[in-house]
């Protein structure tokens, strides 16, 4: 693995939805009042800094999805894959709050197969968004990356983009955005075994949350299956469970990541953490649905 282990050229970035805010988008609104852009967006989250890239949004929604049809997500073609990992896509309605897993890629993101390859095969993938999200004007799309070589990142990139749906939902439920690698959280650990090198368990494990429109999110709801992409050619996304509609937390008040986990065994040499809860770095800012 040494030979990954130090490079630090172009890591992954997204290019469709444009996440804020960078500057390598074929297309991008105009920057806020007092922003610039993220020359460095490719880079990984610090171990001990905020959970995301940003917690700021574009001015205005970056691309419009329909509920029930495909989306296509891109990324740059300069980026490098270290022998793939795991890819998560997530739908929030908070900027800096948890998300809901909508998409997985897990342990070979960025390829057909296996590989120990840094050079990515596969640089686009296209899902089906689930039908039974709420209309959103403003809604957060998140990209987490958990890379199978090299030194232990993760990457976390945001944007927004707006949701037309006919679902008459006001709250979405599912498996809740995994978060790894960084203080306070598990650490996905190198290794020759692809589940435990790219937090498989983690991801199987992730206890579902109900997230709701007014950016208000609780615990629970019915479980859906799980699902693994057999290949980027015949991607699917995480199946939907039937809408949960559940009134407005009193308070939101951190949630646990996972009911489990990995064992101590599978983490030999790094001893897997008790189950932390999810800290937002920052207080989640409203995505102003409508």
């Amino acid at each position: 693995f040494a030979a990954l282990a130090g490079v630090s050229y172009g890591h992954i970035a997204l290019t469709k939805p444009c996440p804020a805010f960078s500057p390598f988008c074929e297309t991008k609104p105009a920057l806020p009042p007092g922003a610039s852009y993220d020359y460095d967006i490719k880079s990984p989250i610090p171990y001990d800094g905020p959970l995301t890239k940003t917690d700021k949004l574009w001015p205005e929604p970056v691309e419009t999805w329909t509920a029930g049809e495909d989306v296509t997500i891109k990324f740059m073609s300069q980026s490098a894959s270290h022998g793939g990992g795991s890819l998560a896509i997530g739908l929030g309605f908070t900027s800096g709050g948890p998300s809901v897993m909508i998409f997985q890629r897990l342990r070979h993101a960025f390829f057909n197969g296996p590989s120990s390859s840094n050079t990515a095969e596969v640089l686009e993938y296209t899902f089906k968004l689930p039908a039974d999200v709420p209309s959103c004007d403003n809604a957060v799309i998140s990209m987490v990356f958990f890379n199978r070589l090299g030194v232990r990142e993760m990457y976390h990139l945001t944007s927004n983009v707006k949701i037309t749906s006919n679902s008459g939902t006001t709250s979405f439920t599912g498996p809740q955005m995994v978060i790894a690698n960084h203080a306070g959280y598990p650490t996905i650990p190198e290794s020759d075994d692809y589940d435990i090198a790219t937090g498989v368990s983690l991801f199987e494990n992730a206890p579902n949350i109900t997230i709701s429109m007014n950016g208000g999110y609780s615990a629970g709801g019915s479980a859906p299956p799980k699902y693994e992409a057999p290949a980027p050619s015949n991607v699917q996304p995480i199946a939907s469970p039937a809408p949960v509609e559940s009134p407005v937390p009193s308070s939101t008040a951190p949630l646990p990541l996972a009911p489990a986990v990995p064992t101590t065994a599978d983490y030999a040499g790094n001893p897997a953490p008790a189950a932390p809860t999810y800290q937002a770095r920052v207080a989640p800012i409203p995505a102003k649905c409508k």
